[in-house]
């Protein structure tokens, strides 16, 4: 048995992407046993503070996607219940769930995002929805993705290529959330990039280029097993490999995120990455992106986990 003592996987909760983290939470689970750590899963529940307090674990790896667990919630609680975990302090992860908040902070490092604006839900529909999306197209241009402003796993997220198709858009947007964020569609290949630390520095593992049926990495491509082809690393030429692993360790740096996270990205026709996304809490899923870059780079997932459990450990033991 590893000399870690027992850790605590938690997955769950109440967000829209409930099923997905519970998926990631069995398969961590699974794969820490399989190097003999001792762990338990446990959901995100009105018990969970008090289990939290009467039998504390050694170290915590939260695996909620969503709100709660990427909005600095879940990392608030273990902050204040003094335990090790895996992932970003509360304020990194509130920032970067904000996407208007964290797209501000890549372009002050440097880092290309596409053109954009955002409109909540009150300005929609109080203030003369169809001259506002007329303005949007007028300065955007066409075609357009719509995203909610806050959230993940593409759940609320359209692209639109004729401007007739923006209300439905933006209606069904505000359906996950009270804000939109609008952008430039980037045409080219769609990339993701993990990032890790085990305690020698971030650094970006193999990149994964995405390649979804019709073309849209929506929410069904990313989970349906068989819909989506993946390629480990990505196709591209070693210079620009170079500069999306670049790009998503400076993103890693910019919004002050530790342990882990996933950089999403298109790169275009001259090879230019355009950041349009930062996860702190990466999908762990049989279709996950990370994973799949883990195991191209020989990094088994649940050594993965165990070194990223472990150094959480070691960091609040220096604290103390």
């Amino acid at each position: 048995m590893s000399d870690l003592g027992r850790v605590l996987v938690i997955a769950g909760g109440l967000s829209h992407e409930r099923d997905v983290s519970l998926r990631s939470g069995r398969r961590v689970a699974e794969a820490l046993r399989e190097v003999d750590v001792d762990v338990e899963q446990r959901d995100a529940d009105a018990d969970l503070l008090a289990y939290l307090r009467h039998d504390p674990p050694a170290a915590v790896f939260p695996l909620l996607h969503g709100a709660q667990g990427e909005d600095g919630g879940i990392q608030e609680v273990l902050a204040l219940a003094e335990l090790p975990y895996v992932g970003s302090p509360p304020i990194s992860c509130r920032q970067t769930f904000d996407k208007p908040i964290s797209k501000g902070l890549l372009e002050q490092a440097g880092l290309r995002t596409p053109r954009g604006a955002v409109l909540s839900q009150a300005a929609f529909r109080e203030l003369g929805a169809a001259v506002l999306l007329d303005s949007l197209v007028k300065r955007l241009g066409l075609p357009l993705v719509v995203k909610p402003a806050r959230g993940g796993s593409a759940l609320g997220t359209s692209v639109v290529h004729k401007a007739e198709d923006l209300p439905s858009a933006m209606v069904e947007c505000f359906a996950y959330g009270e804000a939109a964020m609008i952008e430039q569609l980037i045409e080219g290949t769609e990339i993701a990039v993990p990032v890790v630390d085990t305690g020698a520095g971030p650094h970006a593992l193999p990149s994964v280029e995405i390649v979804a049926e019709p073309g849209t990495y929506d929410y069904h491509a990313r989970y349906t097993a068989g819909t989506t082809e993946y390629y480990v690393p990505a196709r591209l030429p070693d210079p620009t490999g170079r500069a999306v692993a670049q790009a998503a360790v400076t993103a890693h740096h910019a919004l002050r995120l530790r342990d882990i996270s996933r950089a999403d990205m298109i790169v275009d026709a001259d090879g230019t990455p355009w950041l349009l996304d930062i996860n702190v809490a990466p999908g762990m899923t049989e279709t996950s992106l990370l994973p799949q870059s883990a195991r191209a780079a020989g990094i088994g997932l649940g050594d993965l986990a165990r070194d990223l459990l472990s150094a959480a450990i070691e960091r609040h033991r220096a604290t103390q």
